[in-house]
């Protein structure tokens, strides 16, 4: 059985809480990704943040990327999955909520991130052309 451990990114870089958007902004420039987990000041994931969320949430309607926190865009409990979760249990997540990564968990605290990168990386072709084709609907 292969678990969402085997295929993870491990230990993501999250983006703080209160950090700036302008800040994530710049991680994700940085470390050249679409997305960054928000962790809470008790490192506890606190939800995701993308870079779209930052263009429509908040550029496209006048929201101050220097004193807009990440939170503020953090929406709803995130999805995630354990850590010695069936993959097969991450792909369902991500096909029903149509999202491209999952976070996770293990003890409630974030310790990786399933993509469709390691997705494709990891799993059988058609496992990842079925996951990206729900996905992309």
């Amino acid at each position: 059985m292969t678990t969402a451990r085997d295929i993870m990114t491990p230990s993501p870089r999250c983006i703080g809480e209160n950090d700036s958007l302008r800040i994530a902004a710049n991680i994700m420039s940085d470390l050249d990704v679409g997305s960054l987990p928000i962790c809470g000041e008790d490192s506890k994931l606190k939800g995701m943040l993308t870079d779209r969320d930052i263009i429509v949430r908040a550029v496209a309607v006048g929201l101050d990327t220097e004193t807009t926190p990440a939170s503020a865009l953090a929406q709803g409990k995130p999805v995630t999955v354990d850590v010695d979760d069936n993959i097969d249990v991450a792909l369902a997540l991500m096909q029903k909520h149509q999202i491209r990564r999952v976070p996770v968990i293990e003890d409630h605290l974030l310790v990786g991130i399933v993509s469709q990168a390691d997705i494709a990386r990891s799993l059988s072709a058609e496992q990842t052309g079925e996951t990206v084709e729900s996905i992309s609907q």
